[in-house]
């Protein structure tokens, strides 16, 4: 907007007009306009001297821009700059506007709040409003001064909670919103589910995915394999009924290493790990080996009718491995070649370790360097991570309700 002039319309009309009519009175028009400018109080005769060249433009008596064609010059650039500032603002609000439904006041709120400084509220509400997201400046204005709501304020100290878990452990940070509102009710805070989804959206949070890698199990087609005794039937009454075993690889700059584990599928914990630069009979052996010293340091010496599954990896059907499992008691089971369902548990487990560990925390720099990451992962794996196929527990925390539960029972009658 122009400033306005200190001096009345009237009194620049009639100085104009008065040097116009008597210039001829003076020995110069120069003369006329100092004359004027001086009996009338005019700060400056160079102030008169463009009242009198604008009015001779507007006249016609002299070339140059009129105050009519000058005015509508500076009203079309106004209205350029508004459409312009107009189409900016629709841009940066296409990403709601194109849905097409009415937004919430809090969205229209945060989205004036990020552009304001850049438009001005009064352009960015004129703008919405136009285009069916109504809202007045008072109502912008209404909002920044309001409390937040109870909703709100929970919502924010929910936020807190998750990212203070997050922040504890690389593994807790790739939790979903239903792990995660396991973990945070199990330490004691009343919060829905729906809200930590609601929340893990807002945050832009979301759990680790699984991905699919090369093949590992490569058959003997010349070896006896034993049965499959377990049918794609993966379930448990009890601790040390059914174990599955499966090795998976891991990329690193040194070459592939390979990491074979053993799940007890009554509590899915894991009893035994190994990591080595080739997938041979003594990974898997030695794996197995683990898995028997677990339970015999908790006092299992007999794993008679105990159930060892795999898949039909040359590995698992050696006869080094074959005749471990005669020692120890253990009834081999071996699923068919190239079917990924008769290890599913496994393959479901080994799926966890590469999304919770191997994917997100790469790259490796050899053995040494999976194995120590291996060893947190797995303690927290046993010890911290809940399961929804064994009620949302820990591995530990299965096997200690079924040990003190079957204790109970003699006590009991």
């Amino acid at each position: 907007m122009a400033r306005p002039s200190k001096y009345p319309r009237e009194l620049r009309e009639r100085a104009v007009r008065m040097v116009l009519d008597s210039k001829d009175d003076y020995p110069s028009e120069f003369e006329a306009i100092r004359s004027i400018a001086a009996k009338l109080g005019i700060g400056s005769s160079e102030t008169l001297r463009k009242w009198v060249r604008r009015a001779e433009v507007d006249a016609g008596e002299r070339p140059g821009t009129t105050t009519e064609e000058s005015a509508q010059l500076k009203a079309l650039k106004k209205e350029n700059a508004e459409l312009r500032r107009a189409n900016e603002i629709l841009k940066s609000a296409s990403g709601f506007l194109r849905g097409g439904a009415r937004l919430p006041t809090p969205v229209l709120v945060d989205f004036i709040d990020e552009h304001r400084d850049r438009f001005g509220v009064e352009p960015i509400c004129r703008v919405l409003s136009e285009h069916g997201c109504r809202i007045a400046p008072s109502t912008y204005y209404d909002a920044r001064k309001r409390q937040p709501s109870k909703r709100k304020r929970r919502d924010e100290e929910v936020k807190a909670l998750i990212e203070a878990e997050r922040a504890k452990s690389k593994f807790v940070r790739l939790l979903g919103a239903r792990k995660m509102w396991l973990r945070l009710r199990g330490q004691g805070h009343e919060v829905a589910r729906c809200t930590i989804e609601r929340l893990y959206r807002e945050m832009g949070i979301s759990g680790v995915t699984r991905a699919k890698g090369p093949r590992t199990t490569i058959a003997d087609e010349h070896a006896e394999r034993p049965v499959d005794r377990v049918d794609r039937l993966f379930a448990a009454n009890r601790p040390n009924e059914l174990w599955c075993a499966d090795f998976t690889y891991v990329p690193t700059w040194s070459g592939m290493v390979y990491v074979a584990f053993v799940f007890d599928v009554f509590s899915r914990r894991i009893l035994g790990w190994r990591a080595a630069t080739t997938m041979t009979t003594p990974l898997v052996l030695d794996c197995l080996e683990q898995a028997i010293w677990t339970r015999q340091r908790e006092g299992v010496d007999d794993l008679s009718g105990l159930v060892h599954h795999t898949d039909a990896g040359s590995q698992y059907t050696s006869i080094a491995f074959t005749e471990r499992l005669i020692d120890a008691g253990v009834d081999a089971s071996v699923g068919s070649v190239g079917d990924a369902y008769d290890s599913a548990l496994a393959e479901s487990q080994i799926g966890l370790y590469k999304s919770e560990l191997i994917w997100p925390h790469g790259p490796w720099r050899n053995r040494e360097h999976v194995e120590i990451e291996t060893l947190d992962w797995v303690h927290w794996f046993n010890h911290q991570r809940t399961h929804e196929s064994v009620d949302d527990l820990t591995p530990i925390q299965v096997e200690q309700f079924h040990y003190t539960h079957r204790t109970r029972l003699p006590e009991a009658s």
